[in-house]
C-alpha cells in the first residue's frame, strides 16, 4: 500500500523546544499534547485537558539498561489524572496525551484505545510497561471500531514523530520477497556464531532466532562484554538447546555493534554482515566498493 505524505501542525506552547508543544495532523480531529513532567501542574490552562482521552507517560526503567519505560492509560479528565500520577508514578518525565477537538471521545472509545495500543507496545517489545494490568478491550461497534482503528494509526504516527517507538515496528513487514533478499545479511563464524539481520533506518537489526558465539575473545572490550550480558539477564538472548539465541528481533545501533555481540569480538560489522551471494554490507551501501 503506497504511503502519502502527511503535514503536521507543531506548536510550541511555552516557546521553548523542550517545553510543552501540541501536534495536529490535517484533516483529523484528534490532537496531541507533548508535556514535560514538571510543566503538568501549570497545564490547567489548557482546557482540551479536561476532556476524555489516552495518555503516555514515558521515563527510564529501573529493570532493564536497555529498555525505557512506559505507562499507557485513559481518563474522562486527563488534567486530574495526570496531577495523580505526580504523586503516585515517579519514573515518568513526560507524557503524551491525545484527546480529540470535537469532543468524540467516549469512554468506550478510549479503553479500546488503550486497550489496543498496550496490545502493540507488548507486540513491539521496545519499552517495558509500567501497567499493572492488561487493559480490557470493550465491545464497541463496527462503525466505532473502523473511527478508533483509523485514530489509533494516527497515535502511532505522532508519537514516533515527537521521538518515542514504543509502538514502531523493528523492521518493515511489508517487504517483498525480493526486498527481504536483498537486505538480509548474514554471519556464519566459528564458536557458534549463526545469525542474520537486516538494515533500518535506525540501525541494524538482529533477528529473532539468531545465535551468538558461545564464548568471547580474551580481547574483547569490556564495554561490550557488559552489553552482552545484560541482553542475557533482559531475556533478549537465551540458552536455547545449547546455544545463546536471539528470542527477538533486536535493533543495535550499527552494523558493528551487532556484529561485535553476534561474534563475541571485536568486529567490522560494514565487512563481516554479508548478502546471501557473498557481497559484503559495505559493498552494497557503497558500489564503488564492491569486492
Amino acid at each position: 500500500m503506497k504511503n502519502f505524505g502527511k503535514t503536521i501542525k507543531i506548536f510550541l506552547v511555552d516557546g521553548e523546544p523542550n517545553g510543552r508543544m501540541t501536534c495536529e495532523l490535517s484533516n483529523w480531529t484528534g490532537k496531541a499534547f507533548k508535556i514535560p513532567r514538571k510543566k503538568i501542574k501549570i497545564s490547567s490552562d489548557r482546557p482540551e485537558l479536561e476532556n476524555t482521552g489516552i495518555y503516555i507517560l514515558f521515563g527510564r526503567s529501573d529493570k532493564s539498561e536497555n529498555k525505557e519505560l512506559a505507562y499507557i492509560g485513559e481518563a474522562e479528565g486527563i488534567y486530574k489524572r495526570l496531577t495523580q500520577h505526580l504523586s503516585y508514578k515517579d519514573f515518568w518525565n513526560e507524557a503524551i496525551v491525545f484527546v480529540s477537538k470535537d469532543e468524540n471521545l467516549n469512554k468506550a472509545h478510549i479503553k479500546y484505545l488503550e486497550s489496543r495500543l498496550y496490545e502493540i507496545a507488548i507486540r513491539v517489545k521496545r519499552y517495558d510497561l509500567d501497567n499493572g494490568n492488561i487493559p480490557p478491550r470493550p465491545v464497541i461497534s463496527e462503525s466505532d471500531q473502523a473511527e478508533m482503528e483509523e485514530f489509533l494509526e494516527n497515535i502511532k504516527l505522532l508519537v514516533n514523530t515527537l521521538g518515542f517507538k514504543i509502538f514502531e515496528e523493528l523492521r518493515e513487514d511489508s517487504q517483498t520477497i525480493e526486498e527481504e533478499i536483498d537486505n538480509t545479511f548474514y554471519i556464519n563464524s566459528t564458536r557458534g556464531a549463526n545469525a542474520k539481520g537486516q538494515l533500518t533506518n535506525e540501525g541494524f537489526v538482529v533477528l529473532k532466532n539468531s545465535q551468538i558465539a558461545g564464548s568471547v575473545t580474551k580481547s574483547f572490550p569490556k564495554n561490550w562484554l557488559s552489553f552482552r550480558q545484560s541482553l542475557v539477564e533482559d531475556g533478549v538472548i537465551q540458552n536455547i538447546n545449547n546455544s545463546l539465541t536471539f528470542v527477538q528481533d533486536y535493533l543495535f545501533s550499527s552494523p558493528s555493534a551487532a556484529a561485535a555481540i553476534v561474534m563475541g569480538r571485536s568486529a567490522n560489522g560494514l565487512t563481516e554482515w554479508k548478502l546471501a551471494d557473498g557481497r559484503i554490507l559495505k559493498a552494497v551501501e557503497s558500489p564503488e566498493n564492491a569486492l
